[in-house]
Order: structure tokens, then C-alpha cells, then sequence
């Protein structure tokens, strides 16, 4: 076991009380503090309540997609605001004068150019009347999303005293300015007046500036004052509609619309620890009936904080991302992997309790999330689909199997919903079968999280105790090579075992790797044990006293070495308990008779327990006991072996070994039934026919 699971398992029992009150306050607060609607429903749906009135007078609201074609139309009719910087030519006015005096220097020593140094203020005068009259019309650079080509599309300029609308094609843009100075230029009557070319291009900025800000600003105003976004009144009284009737378009937007009214009215009166408290009571109830459910069909559970906590924090880890999935909107629910939970838990544990957590877990998520019955309806489905397919992840082929079938029953379940949703295929949401997609391959993480997990929380998974199954283990062969005998033996139990537990349900491949695991204490002292014994017996120079805690020393011994070689807990309890507090009667009864008038203490001849609690301990402790004493029978009938097999059985019972067992009575029967069928099938019994008797 880890030392986090053994911190865990340390901890006082009102932990357990504050551990599960401070998952209910966690939850609740992670509920919306608003009131809800107190109806479902869906266009094309059948009203399933009584007849609807309006409760009050309120406005029919328009749908988001009329409301949004409608500020679309709006959006495509209105122009945007620029603004006019004066500043701008000013500013680019003295840059070109400055460009055109250095290129003018340049020319001073040279005879031919003469003409250009001597009328560098005719020059500089022509450049900046051009730039006067570029500017003062005013070059813009269109926004990227306003049409360049549309010569006629319209802007609103601000500019210092007042704000005008033009049409794009009365402005100059980069381009079109600079077309006008090298159309000019041919005409200024200069004689080189190619020379401004230069400092004029790169006098020409911008001066009229897009205001995004600005332009949204005025935008949101129109729409404000232009876009109305209700269509009509419903007058309070009148039936919206009637029981079983179809929600059609129309009613559905007037449900919709009284809905908000509903929530916006009752948001004015609200109280939020009212709230708080309705989703508090709901959330402890949830988890009062949960916690029930371990205390009566999972005590081992409810008893122990390490395997409370594991349980809680499946429910508290989805609620949580279920609530942050909502908030953020980063993507759709049904991508969550819900199914993941029972996956893993019914890998450590029943079936059962692995659905009966993932119901839990549905319940709270369905009061967190926005989508309604439908939501709840698929999770709940498919988990159960999850449960039934028995999900193991120690088979790879089988696990994968298994996510492909959850996948289909996803898709297929949420296709059906749609369909009586929508009514047509075109209104299917197709999206959501991605994201379904997406949590089936989510799904896949059980696969690396169940070892994760198992090392977390101290657990046994099927994984290792399939790498514990194998005989090439260090232990087991360090026992077949010490103790022969006992390894054979420890053998034939699981082969013994391994049928009963499967029989009635019980995990038969933890029984059976136990059974070759629960006597390797023998491995200490393997010549006083009668099955790695040739003739002679160490026990022969021993007194029955010594001989017995010889013997009773092979569990405490085994229990140093599984510790020594880590072995999970589950196996250590099978090799603590699968004696109990049985007596080594052989040497008991031996005592008794050389020691008549000593009064003996009893508790020297009796193994140190405990006695079982599992279903599996139980199997186990049958098993050793009747594969050993069968070997004893001189003759292996079909009768020696039933009135061995309820002798030993009901010796067990006699001495109160089961009192603290799980096995059923029925359970027991049908394990006794499997026991002998496997016996008589070890040892070849023939059934004896009526003819064969007649014959003898």
C-alpha cells in the first residue's frame, strides 16, 4: 500500500463525516445562483404538462437568428467613422521640404543642373501646393473589411468642428494621390520636375484615420435604438398551450419568452441562501442516499477513508468540470468522458456500486449543465451499457471492444433523441457527434489511469494481479523450488477455487492468484509440512506443542515475506485469513491424550486469524481445507468425497469461521455443489450407473 492510501487509512472516523460535508458545501456552491424555469420542453415536442396560461402580460421575443439578420442588415447600411488629423500635412508638408533641399545640394557643383539649384524655391513651392490640394481632400487607407472597389460606399469623417458623410471615391487614397502627383508633374512647367517625384511619394500619409472604437460605439447605438427585439404581446390568461399539444415554432418562442420574464421577474425577489440552501438540501440528499447505499451493499467502502475519498472524488472532480466546462464554454458537455468513472471503479470494485456512483455522479452534473432531460437520459444509458459490458482494462482487445460499442450506443442514442427532438434529419445538430467522438476517445484514459490510480490509492487492479498469476514471479518460484509440494498444492486450490467464485460472481481470478500465494510461508521450514515430506518427519523429535507452532508459523512467516516483497494488501489478507482461528487439531487431539489431567490452553493451537470476510477469503479457506483432507481419503468415491467435502463445510461453520463472512447461505450451497463437482473431477471418480452396481 502507499503512504498517501496509508495516511488516508489513519485517519479518524469523524473525518469521514467532515470529509462528506465538505464535499456537499464544495458542490453547492458550484450551483447557479438563479431561479430556474420549472418546465422542459423542445420545438416539435408533445407538452407534457397540464394547460399553459400566461401568468402575467408579457412581450413575445424575437428569435437570436431574427434579432442577428436584422443588426446584419443594419451593420451592412451603416458607414463607418474616420477621422480628419490636420496635423498630418503639416507635418509630411516640412518632411518634403527637407528631402527636397538635401537632393537639391546634391546638384550644386553640377554645371547642367544649374537651372535646379537656382530655382529650388519654384520647385519646393509647386511640391507643396500639390500636397495642399492632396490634403486637403484627404488621403485615406480603408479598413480591410470596409469594399475598396465600391467607389460609391459611404463614410461618416469627423472632423475638428463637425462630422460629414462622404463617398469613398471624393477622397484620395495612397494610390490614387500618388497617380495625381505623377499626372502633375508633366504640367508644373519645371524643367526637371522628375527631381519631386521622390520626396513627394514619401510625403503622402494617411491623414484620414479609421476609429474602430469609435464606429462600434455608434454602431451599438443604432441598434439599440432601431432594433427591437420583441414582436407582440401575450395578454395574461390566454392558454399558450394545451396538455399534449405540439410545441410549434411560435409556441415555442412565446415559451421561451415567458421564460425570461419568468427568470427576470422572480431575479428582482430572489434570495440567493434560499437558492444556495434548495440546491444544499438537494445535494445532501443526493449524497445522504449514496453514503446509505455503502454503508448497507459497501461497508468496506463507507468503513474506510482511503476508499471514501476515491469514491467522493469521482464526484467531485465531474461537477467541477462540468461547471467549468458551462462557464467557459470551451467546448460541449457531451465531450465529457462520464463513462471513465464506472469504468475504473468496477475495476476495483462491483459492478453495482460502479453504477450506482455514475447515477450519483449524472444526477448533480444534470443541475449543473443547461441541456435538460436529454443530457441526462444518454449518460445515464450509456453508463449503464458501460457497467453491463464489463469493461476490464487487462484486456487491451476487449477494452478497446468495449469503447467502440459505448461509442455506437453515444451516437445512436443521441441521433434518436434529435429525431424526436427536431422531427427532421436537416435539424440534427451534427456537432455534437463529434464531440461524442471526442468522449469516446477520452474514454481510452482508463486504460493508463487504472495502475496510476491503484499506486494512488493502495488498490489491486486485474492488471496486477495478472503479473502476480504469473509463475515466473520471484516468489512462486523461489516456492516451487523450496517447497515443491506446496506449490502443487497451492495449485490445485486455485484450480479448485477459481469455479466457485465464478459461480457465484465473486472475482475468481483474485481468489485463485491468492491461492497460489497463501502458503508461501512454508518456504521457511518446508520439511514440516507433510506435502514436501519424503519419509521421515522433523515432527518426530518435536513435542505436539512445538509441532503446532511449527506449523501455525507458516502464516505469520508468509505474512513477512508478502509485506517484505510488497504484495498488495488484498492477497496479505487472504494469507492471514485463510485458516482463521482454527485449531491444528492433529496435534490438539495429540496433546489432549498424552496430557489428560493438564488443563490446556487452547489459544497456543490456534492460528492467529482473523477469520475471513470476503466471499473470496471464504472460498479460499474451504478450498485449502478440502483439497489438503482429500488427499487423506484411502478411497476417492463419489460418496467419500460429498461427506468429506460437508463435513469439513459444516465443521467450519460448527467453530463460527464464517460469522464475519459475506457468502450467503445460497451462496454457500452453490459453492459446496461446485467444490465436489471439481473434486470427483481431480481425483476421476465415475459415477456409479445402477447396471455397473448389478454387474458388481
Amino acid at each position: 500500500m502507499s503512504r498517501f492510501s496509508t495516511i488516508l487509512e489513519n485517519i479518524p472516523e469523524i473525518g469521514r463525516y467532515i470529509l462528506l460535508g465538505s464535499v456537499i458545501f464544495y458542490i453547492s456552491f458550484l450551483f447557479p445562483d438563479s431561479v430556474k424555469f420549472k418546465y422542459q420542453y423542445g420545438p416539435s415536442q408533445t407538452w407534457a404538462y397540464d394547460d399553459l396560461e400566461a401568468p402575467f402580460d408579457f412581450a413575445i421575443k424575437k428569435t437570436e437568428a431574427t434579432i442577428e439578420e436584422e443588426k446584419q442588415r443594419l451593420r451592412s447600411s451603416f458607414s463607418p467613422y474616420y477621422r480628419y488629423d490636420s496635423d498630418i500635412a503639416s507635418i509630411q508638408k516640412k518632411q518634403f521640404s527637407q528631402e527636397l533641399k538635401d537632393i537639391i545640394v546634391d546638384f550644386d557643383q553640377d554645371p547642367l543642373y544649374e537651372g535646379i539649384t537656382k530655382n529650388a524655391a519654384k520647385y519646393e513651392a509647386y511640391g507643396l501646393r500639390l500636397l495642399d490640394q492632396i490634403y486637403k481632400k484627404g488621403i485615406i487607407e480603408l479598413d480591410i473589411s470596409h469594399p475598396k472597389e465600391d467607389g460609391n460606399y459611404k463614410i461618416n469623417v469627423i472632423y475638428p468642428t463637425s462630422t460629414e458623410q462622404l463617398r469613398i471615391v471624393k477622397l484620395f487614397t495612397p494610390q490614387t494621390a500618388y497617380d495625381f502627383v505623377t499626372d502633375s508633374l508633366p504640367f508644373s512647367g519645371l524643367e526637371a520636375a522628375r527631381i519631386l517625384l521622390s520626396p513627394l511619394e514619401n510625403a503622402l500619409k494617411s491623414n484620414i484615420q479609421f476609429q474602430p472604437e469609435f464606429t462600434e460605439n455608434k454602431y451599438n447605438e443604432v441598434i439599440n435604438s432601431q432594433v427591437v427585439t420583441s414582436k407582440g404581446m401575450v395578454p395574461k390568461g390566454t392558454v399558450i398551450v394545451t396538455r399534449n399539444g405540439v410545441i410549434t415554432d411560435t409556441i415555442y418562442q412565446q415559451l421561451e419568452s415567458l421564460k425570461a420574464e419568468y427568470v427576470n421577474r422572480i431575479s428582482k425577489n430572489k434570495s440567493s441562501t434560499l437558492i444556495f440552501f434548495g440546491y444544499l438540501l438537494l445535494t445532501s440528499l443526493i449524497l445522504g442516499v449514496y453514503m446509505a447505499y455503502l454503508k448497507t451493499n459497501a461497508l468496506n467502502v463507507y468503513l474506510s477513508f482511503r476508499q471514501l475519498t476515491f469514491m467522493l472524488m469521482w464526484i467531485v472532480l465531474y461537477s467541477t468540470v462540468v461547471y467549468l466546462l458551462v462557464r467557459t464554454e470551451m467546448m460541449s458537455l457531451y465531450a465529457l468522458p462520464f463513462c471513465l468513472a464506472p469504468i475504473i471503479i468496477s475495476n476495483f470494485y462491483s459492478a453495482r456500486l460502479a453504477l450506482f456512483t455514475h447515477i450519483v455522479i449524472i444526477l448533480i452534473a444534470s443541475f449543473l449543465s443547461p441541456l435538460g432531460y436529454e443530457f441526462t437520459f444518454i449518460q445515464v444509458l450509456v453508463g449503464i451499457v458501460a457497467v453491463l459490458s464489463n469493461v476490464q482494462t487487462r484486456y487491451s482487445s476487449k477494452f478497446f471492444l468495449s469503447i467502440f460499442y459505448l461509442l455506437i450506443v453515444y451516437q445512436l442514442t443521441y441521433f434518436g433523441l434529435s429525431l424526436i427532438k427536431e422531427g427532421t434529419i436537416q435539424g440534427i445538430e451534427w456537432s455534437a457527434h463529434g464531440w461524442l467522438f471526442l468522449n469516446a476517445f477520452l474514454t481510452l484514459l482508463a486504460y493508463p489511469l487504472v495502475p496510476l490510480l491503484e499506486k494512488i490509492f493502495g488498490f489491486t487492479s486485474d492488471i496486477t494481479l495478472v503479473e502476480l498469476s504469473d509463475l515466473n514471479h520471484p516468489l512462486l518460484k523461489e516456492l516451487s523450488l523450496k517447497a515443491p509440494g506446496t506449490f502443487q498444492h497451492s495449485l490445485q486450490v486455485g484450480n479448485l477455487a477459481e469455479p466457485a467464485a465464478t459461480h457465484i460472481g465473486a472475482n475468481a481470478l483474485l481468489v485463485k492468484v491468492a491461492a497460489l500465494y497463501h502458503d508461501i510461508g512454508k518456504m521457511a521450514a518446508p520439511d514440516y509440512y507433510i506435502e514436501n515430506q519424503n519419509k521421515v518427519s522433523p515432527h518426530d523429535k518435536l513435542s505436539y506443542l512445538e509441532s503446532a507452532e511449527m506449523i501455525i508459523q507458516h502464516v505469520t512467516e508468509g505474512l513477512k515475506m508478502a509485506k517484505k516483497a510488497s504484495l498488495p494488501k488484498v492477497i496479505i489478507d487472504f494469507i492471514a485469513s485463510h485458516h482463521g482461528t482454527t485449531r491444528t487439531e492433529f496435534f490438539y487431539r495429540k496433546y489432549l491424550e498424552e496430557n489428560p489431567n493438564i488443563e490446556v490452553d487452547e489459544s497456543k493451537f490456534r492460528y492467529p486469524g482473523p477469520n475471513p470476510k470476503s466471499k473470496e477469503e471464504t472460498i479460499l479457506m474451504i478450498a485449502d481445507s478440502l483439497e489438503a483432507a482429500t488427499k487423506s481419503l484411502k478411497e476417492k468415491t463419489e460418496a467419500s468425497i460429498n461427506d468429506l467435502t460437508d463435513k469439513i463445510i459444516a465443521g467450519k461453520i460448527t467453530q463460527g469461521q464464517f460469522v464475519d463472512s459475506q457468502l450467503t447461505f445460497d451462496e454457500l450451497a452453490a459453492c459446496t455443489a461446485i467444490f465436489k463437482k471439481v473434486l470427483k473431477s481431480i481425483h476421476h471418480v465415475r459415477i456409479e450407473y445402477p447396471e455397473e452396481k448389478k454387474e458388481a
